[in-house]
């Protein structure tokens, strides 16, 4: 049962965002993700040779034998957009306002977590796309969150930056989407399974389909 990448995102309320120093680690750090239960993970342009793993994460299955959602952030250029979609990327993510990249990513019907910190770069990511990555989200905090969930109520948020797991369900509740990571998930199996079992919901409006 296939769902949109941000459908997999609202249920699964936590993106692990994977800044790893090599194309191996990263490919284990996906997998073992995938086992406690996580589906959908971003990988990053700045991990060397990340198309790569990106072609091999993609065909990964999750524990419930679901293909990986796999997105791939910090894409700034077109060049670097075009790069991870022909690797089997599902979504793509920004730092910061990337009008290349907005455009590679309609071009090719790719959704787009576009990065934006005001209220304007924010309100014209979702304008394009229907969603936006709040970044740096810890300067602004969850207050931040719920105000521009009043005026942008069925936007896609994912605040990402400076965020400790230990304070997703704040943000969640001030009204993100999902909650991105960069560090702080437990390393223990178990311990991660149970942050991905505590935060899912349902993945669609399809019955039996969950992140």
């Amino acid at each position: 049962m296939s769902c949109h990448p941000y459908a997999v995102l609202a249920a699964q309320r936590l993106l692990p965002v994977l800044r790893s120093t090599d194309a191996d680690r990263a490919l284990r750090a996906t997998a073992e993700l995938l086992g406690a239960g996580c589906r959908a993970v971003e990988l990053t342009t700045s991990t060397p040779g990340w198309a790569g793993a990106v072609r091999r994460a993609a065909a990964l299955r999750d524990a419930r034998g679901r293909s990986a959602v796999i997105g791939v952030g910090t894409v700034t250029t077109a060049a670097q957009a075009d790069a991870a979609l022909d690797a089997g990327a599902a979504f793509l993510v920004s730092p910061y306002p990337a009008p290349e990249v907005r455009e590679a990513a309609a071009r090719r019907g790719t959704p787009f977590l576009e990065g934006g910190f005001t209220p304007g770069e924010i309100a014209a990511a979702v304008r394009s796309a229907g969603a936006a990555k709040v970044f740096p989200a810890h300067v602004g905090g969850p207050e931040f969150i719920r105000s521009l969930r009043a005026v942008l109520p069925d936007a896609v948020l994912v605040p990402t930056g400076g965020i400790r797991p230990g304070r997703v369900r704040e943000w969640l509740d001030a009204g993100a989407s999902a909650v991105g990571i960069g560090s702080g998930l437990p390393a223990d199996p178990g311990e991660l399974a149970a942050v991905f079992a505590e935060l899912a919901g349902p993945c669609c409006g399809r019955e039996g389909c969950r992140p």
